[in-house]
C-alpha cells in the first residue's frame, strides 16, 4: 500500500472531531499549534498544509516547502495566501472561495447580523444586565422604533447581504442597497446608485462586502457623517472595512446612535490582544456599541460542513479525483 500524503494541520483551526477523523484517515497528519512553530524540517515533508487566517502563506513559505502540493483553508477569501505564488508552483489552493452554491447553504453570518441590529436596537445586553443587577423596568429600554418602520440599508449585496435582506423584509423593514455590480433581484429592494446617498437614507446600515484595497475604510469619518444621528451601524464583515478611530469619535460625540461589529481590525494579527483595543475599551462603560468576538460563522454544523468541504476537496485530489484553484 502506498505512503499516504503529508499534511501539516495547525491546532489553532480547531477542526470537529469528524473531520479529524477524516484527515487521520486518508492523510499522515503533522499538527503543530500555529504557524509560529514551523521549522524547515517539517514544512520540507508535507504534500499539504492548511493556511489559518492570520499567518501568510507567502512564496518564502512556499519554497520551504520543497514537496507541497496544496495548500488549504476554509475560508471565503484567501487574502492571507500568495495565490500568485500558488500558481507559478502549481499547488492547488483548496478554499472556499469560489464555492457558491455550497455557501448558499451556509447561512449564520447573515443570521448574526439580523441579531446584533435587533440586540443593538432593542438594548438586549443592557436590559438583562438591569434585571441581572435587581432592575425591572422597561421604560429605560425603549427601542427607536418597531423594525416594520426603520430602513436598513444593506452595503454590498453579495450572498450575506442578500440573505440580510431577505430577513429586513420579512420584518416589514424597508431595504435598500449600494452595489455597483449587483442589479435589483426583487422589486422589494432600492439599488441606491452611490454609498453617501444609501448612509443618508438608512436607519440601520449592515456592512456584506470583502476586505479589499477598494474597501479598506471604506466607511470612514466621512462616510459616517453621512449617517442619521438616530441609525445605527452593523459590521460583520471584516473589522479594516471600517476605520475604527472616526467610528470611536462618531460614538463619542453621538453623531450615529450606535453600532454593533463582530470584527476588529487587527483580530488576525497574531498576539491581537481584545482586552487593548480602543473599541472593546469604550464598550465596557458605554451601552451604544456591541461587540461580539467574530462568532458570526459559529455554529457547529456551519464549522463542520466549511471543514469537512475542504478536507474533501484535498482528499479528491490525492486520490486523482479532483482539481483546486491554482
Amino acid at each position: 500500500m502506498p505512503d499516504k500524503p503529508r499534511v501539516l494541520y495547525y491546532d489553532l483551526l480547531s477542526y470537529q472531531p469528524e473531520n479529524l477523523a477524516l484527515l487521520e484517515k486518508e492523510f499522515e497528519v503533522i499538527a503543530l499549534p500555529t504557524p509560529a512553530e514551523d521549522s524547515d524540517e517539517i514544512l520540507s515533508q508535507v504534500d499539504a498544509c492548511f493556511a489559518p487566517l492570520g499567518y501568510l502563506f507567502d512564496a518564502k513559505k512556499m519554497v520551504r516547502c520543497s514537496h507541497l502540493r496544496a495548500i488549504i483553508s476554509n475560508t471565503t477569501g484567501v487574502p492571507h495566501i500568495d495565490m500568485e505564488a500558488a500558481a507559478s508552483r502549481g499547488i492547488r489552493v483548496f478554499s472556499l472561495k469560489d464555492e457558491q452554491a455550497f455557501l448558499d447553504t451556509i447561512t449564520p453570518t447573515a443570521e448574526h447580523a439580523f441579531g446584533l441590529m435587533l440586540a443593538l436596537l432593542r438594548r438586549t445586553p443592557w436590559s438583562y444586565g438591569a434585571v441581572l443587577d435587581g432592575s425591572w423596568n422597561r421604560f429605560d429600554f425603549g427601542a427607536p422604533a418597531m423594525l416594520s418602520r426603520l430602513s436598513l440599508g444593506i452595503v454590498g449585496l453579495g450572498r450575506l447581504g442578500k440573505k440580510l435582506a431577505s430577513y429586513g423584509r420579512a420584518f416589514g423593514m424597508q431595504v435598500c442597497y449600494f452595489d455597483p455590480n449587483v442589479e435589483a433581484p426583487s422589486p422589494e429592494y432600492l439599488r441606491v446608485d452611490n454609498l453617501k446617498d444609501l448612509l443618508a437614507q438608512s436607519d440601520v446600515v449592515s456592512i456584506h462586502v470583502p476586505a479589499n484595497d477598494s474597501t479598506h475604510h471604506l466607511i470612514d469619518r466621512e462616510s459616517l457623517g453621512h449617517m442619521k444621528k438616530s441609525a445605527v451601524l452593523i459590521n460583520t464583515a471584516r473589522g479594516e472595512i471600517v476605520d475604527e478611530s472616526a467610528l470611536l469619535n462618531a460614538l463619542k460625540s453621538n453623531a450615529i446612535a450606535g453600532a454593533a461589529t463582530d470584527v476588529l481590525d487587527g483580530e488576525y494579527d497574531p498576539g491581537f490582544q481584545a482586552s487593548a483595543h480602543p473599541l472593546v475599551d469604550y464598550a465596557r462603560s458605554h451601552s451604544n456599541l456591541l461587540i461580539t468576538p467574530h462568532i458570526g460563522g459559529s455554529t457547529v454544523d456551519a464549522w463542520r460542513d466549511t471543514q469537512r468541504r475542504v478536507v474533501d476537496m484535498a482528499v479528491e485530489y490525492f486520490s486523482g479525483k479532483g482539481g483546486g484553484e491554482t
